[in-house]
């Protein structure tokens, strides 16, 4: 997965508590098997006045005008803004997948649903946890200025606001170390190849019957 070091863009304010898994990409897009080409269907049934299904066309769908993410000064946004306990619900991972997949990078809340957070982090996205009082505060500037971007700083574990004003936050060592590295569960065990090979070896050598048990 991609690196996450720096990331600097315009924020997207979704002004509602309790957003869940099935409001982020409906169950009907469940169907697919492929980890691929959700980010369409990011907040499908608040996005669109029509019914979505899988392999619809978009720009065959009419969207909802009033829909945040659907007004122009919003459609270039990376950071999305939230209340309380996002992605709460099913526990379904197509939901980091179609944030990151439409261009997220970054979110911030008060809180997210357990399973969602560590999700996001298994795909590249950095959910921060920001006192409820000062995301209604940054809730109140998106609003007021068009535009509104903020810089999210994972090596100094920092929001930068536009004049700025940096508001720390927190974030655990190890998921960071993976996320400023790019390493999702399968690169990190690539970082061990050698001592897989290395045990591997060891093992046919000491037991060769189960040489055809083994991967070729």
């Amino acid at each position: 997965m991609d690196k996450f070091t720096v990331h600097k863009g315009v924020v997207a304010p979704i002004d509602r508590e309790n957003v869940d898994t099935d409001a982020i990409i409906p169950k009907q897009f469940l169907k697919s098997i492929r980890k691929t080409g959700f980010g369409p269907n990011l907040f499908d049934e608040w996005r669109y006045l029509d019914h979505g299904e899988p392999g619809q066309d978009p720009a065959t769908r009419k969207p909802n005008p009033d829909f945040i993410l659907n007004q122009p000064r919003y459609r270039t946004a990376s950071v999305l803004l939230a209340r309380k306990n996002f992605g709460c619900g099913s526990s379904r991972e197509h939901a980091p997948w179609a944030i990151q997949q439409y261009g997220f990078r970054a979110l911030i809340a008060p809180s997210f649903a357990d399973i969602f957070f560590n999700n996001c982090f298994k795909n590249g996205l950095l959910p921060i946890v920001l006192p409820e009082a000062t995301v209604a505060k940054l809730f109140d500037e998106v609003l007021a200025f068009p535009g509104y971007e903020l810089t999210v700083d994972l090596e100094r574990q920092v929001v930068v606001k536009p004049q700025g004003e940096e508001i720390p936050f927190e974030v655990q060592g190890f998921r960071k170390y993976c996320l400023l590295n790019g390493f999702d569960d399968i690169g990190l065990t690539l970082l061990k190849s050698d001592k897989i090979k290395a045990f591997e070896a060891q093992r046919l050598a000491t037991k060769p019957w189960l040489a055809h048990t083994m991967p070729r």
